[in-house]
């Protein structure tokens, strides 16, 4: 059975089991509380558009369950202000507590992590871990590690996910997703395609596996029959949490095949004015292969969101504003903030994205062979950027047309052959390496 045939299936299991917070009544009572928790955070787990609604019933109908309280606070914290994230979690630590250790170690971890304490949060988790093997709900927080920003913890927390998967067995969805989004991320796809497929056919509405499969399927040239899946997937729960986000891995599918008029419009269909990085990644790559960009950022908007005091305060972050800028061609904006990370105590920042912004910089001012330089010097340290391989492989995007616009395409080509050999559409890798001048502007409003 193929990921076509069921992808669109419709029927939650809810394998995810809680611990009652009281003893059945005798009424069934307990009973019904117990499968609506298990709902909502199966739900919760798949990252469905429904389990907002469903947390919030569970936390209404148990004031004093503290792992509604923080799960519905984990689910909400973008949206709450310091005070009241630390006001909410102190509440539901202390009503956890009086259920048990587990309830109250997976609390805290809540707190570290919403506070973004990411390396407190990765150590919190170990532990956790250690006592409670495969628990599926701090699984949830697990994307601390790899957010740490340190090579280490990223490899700590793979590691980890290794071992819950075997400990939790091939039948648990929820760690076979987490196992497949690991395997795309190092780079073994096709394993990354098998697990994610797996964990489909056990949980069809799994938005982890669903993740996984489209990076692997951007990894492999899918092309089409992976722009399909997304279309379906999505139209079975159109609020799913990351629905702009495979919106945005259909439109790259769609530049892998060449079609970069349906490529502008699922860009501009998918994404929010918001999603800075995701359209200024998007019309990026439309420019080096010199096509005409999809709906842009307001060039002040980037600023201010580079001014912001979170606006340098991640690498990743830093750098998709990067590429805004690049987009507009704001050569001097993009030289001052060269300048600023260059000055920045934070080795990634003075090491990595001062010379990738310089670099784009000079593509902006149409000196290929200074952003040459540049970017050939990286080596490996380009990883540091952050982010993963489907956004990180943009920095290779940037160094291959600078090549050829150089007067170096064979190193181009020879840049990107594990990429043209190994993906069945790759229409986008090959206008990069193409000798004529790209579109490297942007393009009138």
């Amino acid at each position: 059975m193929t990921v076509r045939k069921w992808a669109g299936t419709v029927g939650l299991e809810a394998s995810v089991r809680l611990d009652a917070s009281a003893p059945p009544d005798g009424n069934g009572l307990a009973a019904g509380r117990e499968a609506a928790a298990d709902q909502a955070v199966a739900e919760l787990l798949a990252l469905s558009g429904r389990a907002l609604p469903l947390l919030r019933e569970w936390a209404a109908a148990e004031p004093g369950c503290g792992v509604a309280r923080a799960l519905l606070v984990f689910a909400t914290a973008d949206g709450l202000d310091d005070a009241a994230l630390k006001e909410q979690l102190v509440i539901a630590h202390r009503d956890a507590r009086a259920v048990g250790e587990r309830e109250a170690s997976l609390v805290h971890g809540v707190f570290l992590h919403t506070h973004r304490q990411y390396r407190l949060a990765s150590d919190h988790l170990a532990g956790h871990f250690a006592r409670w093997p495969a628990d599926e709900q701090a699984g949830l927080m697990l994307g601390a590690f790899s957010s740490c920003g340190d090579a280490a913890y990223r490899a700590y927390g793979d590691a980890l996910v290794e071992r819950q998967s075997a400990l939790a067995g091939p039948e648990n969805w929820p760690w076979t997703s987490w196992l497949a989004a690991i395997r795309a991320e190092q780079g073994r796809v096709r394993e990354a395609h098998e697990l994610a497929e797996r964990a489909l056919e056990l949980h069809p509405r799994s938005g982890v596996a669903a993740h996984a499969l489209a990076h692997a399927e951007h990894e492999l040239g899918a092309g089409p029959a992976a722009v399909g899946f997304v279309d379906q997937w999505l139209a079975e729960d159109p609020q799913a949490v990351q629905a702009r986000h495979l919106g945005w891995h259909a439109a790259l599918q769609a530049i892998a095949c060449g079609d970069f008029a349906e490529a502008r419009r699922r860009a501009d269909r998918a994404l929010a004015v918001t999603d800075v990085g995701m359209r200024a990644a998007t019309n990026w790559r439309l420019l080096l292969a010199g096509q005409e960009p999809a709906g842009r950022s307001d060039p002040a908007q980037v600023r201010e969101l580079l001014a912001a005091p979170g606006g340098t305060a991640e690498i990743f972050h830093t750098f998709n504003l990067a590429l805004a800028l690049a987009v507009e061609a704001a050569t001097d904006d993009l030289r001052a903030l060269a300048r600023r990370a260059a000055a920045d105590p934070r080795p990634d920042f003075r090491e990595v994205l001062a010379p990738v912004a310089e670099a784009l910089a000079e593509v902006t001012a149409g000196r290929p062979r200074a952003a040459v330089d540049l970017l050939g010097a990286l080596g490996e340290r380009a990883e540091r950027i952050g982010g993963v391989r489907v956004e990180r492989e943009i920095v290779q995007d940037t160094l291959a047309r600078a090549l050829v616009d150089a007067g170096e395409p064979a190193r181009a080509a020879e840049l990107l052959h594990h990429r043209t050999t190994t993906r069945r559409h790759h229409a986008y890798e090959d206008l990069l390496r193409a000798e004529r001048p790209p579109a490297a502007g942007p393009a009138p409003r």
